[in-house]
């Protein structure tokens, strides 16, 4: 529900019609059905087992010879068959509704762009803009505070960069042009050609003034799109089904392979590698072991100025390249990730089956109260393990498999040592064990005193 109050929230009210929202809001709905699911077999498997045994029912049952594990058996395979279900819904319907809400989104962005601006964060929907301010608010939702601006076009990085106290977006829909009407604030702009050196750019002039009011025109006619319903974002992993995340995953390895063969290949002819003879040739003259002493001293001199500049030039490169290895290995984890996830996630139903149902059998409690507190607690420990696998792998810490594997190789022990003690009538954990100790030291506190 906060899922889907946020989605409203983003796109009410911004001139898009009510059969487009309400269409966004059923596919975002879609979308989260997976994670509904293994959530409702947690709380009812809590709230089911805890009035089972809160009415002495399970006791009943244990007396007529019936056990727990003969008890859970039907509903284990009611379980099972709840994961299948699962599972073809995240390789079938869910790839198709997180296609059609994200284009969704993204078309409802493009007819208002003023809508793609999010507080707090650079945004860079807008083109040749990176625009980030601290809040957004008035009626229309336009009025802005704090803004920065960095104008990007002709890949000028951060050569001109504009701030202000506060700001107004002004649009109208289908309009070229979106205008920010800014207060209050400083333009700033380097004078430096493309490619100069850091010492050139030093001595090259800047200008600067201040303002009361300035209007920044940004050109959006690239994002102007009337159809709601055109699918242009196909590409990302949560639009493919297990066969495809296959045949996508192999494909996005290959061409990360062919990335790095062609980055060592450069690197080894900027190095001069290739010139390296792996085999020996034939010479007149004996060669030193040093090998600069092979060389005068004017040469040696030479050599030595020219492997150092090329090694501080190709770390330098290497530095500036890291980002992007970074991003092609992670581009490759994260369909790595969801390929092992789709199954992995189809089991958190039974995973959180065998940790809820013996807990509501040992804390014997039904209703909406405590067992809908401990199902949350629960949930959130499962999805902070998830996030924090999905995490891992992201960064290449770990293999996709572990990652995806992590939340039910930690949470299924745990579930499974609850079902022993509940089937043997165990509490969870001994309280009297831990508070024991506790009471006898304050007890014979107290008898010291009192005989003082």
């Amino acid at each position: 529900m906060q899922t889907l109050w946020w989605s409203f929230d983003e796109i009410a009210g911004k001139g898009i019609d009510i059969f487009f929202i309400l269409k966004f809001l059923f596919f975002s709905a879609l979308t989260l059905t997976p994670t509904a699911l293994p959530v409702g077999v947690l709380l009812s498997s809590i709230m089911a087992m805890g009035n089972f045994s809160e009415n002495y029912e399970f006791a009943a049952t244990k007396s007529a010879g019936v056990s727990l594990m003969r008890l859970l058996r039907p509903l284990v395979i009611l379980v099972l068959f709840l994961s299948s279900i699962n599972f073809v819904f995240l390789n079938n319907v869910f790839p198709y509704a997180s296609l059609k809400q994200k284009n969704l989104l993204l078309n409802i962005k493009k007819k208002k762009p003023s809508v793609a601006l999010i507080a707090g964060v650079f945004n860079t929907e807008i083109p040749n803009y990176m625009i980030k301010f601290d809040s957004k608010y008035g009626e229309e939702d336009n009025l802005l505070d704090n803004i920065l601006i960095w104008d990007l076009k002709g890949r000028q990085e951060n050569k001109k960069v504009i701030t202000a106290e506060k700001g107004k977006i002004l649009s109208e829909s289908g309009s070229r042009y979106m205008t920010l009407e800014l207060e209050n604030g400083r333009y700033f702009e380097d004078h430096y050609s493309v490619g100069s050196s850091a010492a050139e750019k030093k001595k090259m002039p800047a200008s600067y003034a201040d303002f009361d009011m300035y209007k920044v025109n940004i050109d959006i006619s690239s994002l102007n799109g009337d159809d709601l319903d055109n699918e242009s974002w196909k590409n990302s992993h949560t639009m493919y089904s297990i066969n495809q995340l296959q045949t996508e995953r192999g494909l996005k390895g290959i061409e990360y392979r062919e990335y790095i063969e062609a980055k060592a290949s450069t690197f080894k002819n900027s190095t001069k590698g290739s010139q390296l003879k792996t085999s020996n040739d034939t010479l007149n003259y004996t060669l030193n072991d040093t090998i600069l002493a092979n060389f005068s001293l004017n040469s040696q001199v030479m050599i030595l100025d020219n492997a150092v500049n090329s090694v501080k030039n190709e770390r330098q490169i290497m530095t500036n390249y890291s980002k992007n290895y970074k991003k092609n290995r992670k581009r490759v984890n994260v369909f790595d990730y969801e390929f092992y996830h789709r199954a992995t996630f189809s089991l958190s139903c039974l995973v959180l089956f065998f940790i809820g149902a013996p807990l509501g059998s040992l804390i014997r409690k039904g209703g909406f109260g405590l067992p809908m507190v401990i199902a949350i607690i629960i949930f959130v420990i499962y999805h902070f393990i998830n996030s924090i696998g999905k995490n891992l792998v992201e960064e290449s810490e770990i293999t996709a498999a572990l990652g995806a594997w992590l939340s039910t190789i930690i949470l299924l022990p745990i579930g499974l040592l609850l079902t022993r003690r509940a089937a043997k009538d165990k509490g969870a954990f001994n309280i009297d064990k831990l508070t024991r100790p506790i009471t006898i030291f304050f007890n014979k506190l107290s008898g010291i005193k009192q005989s003082k």
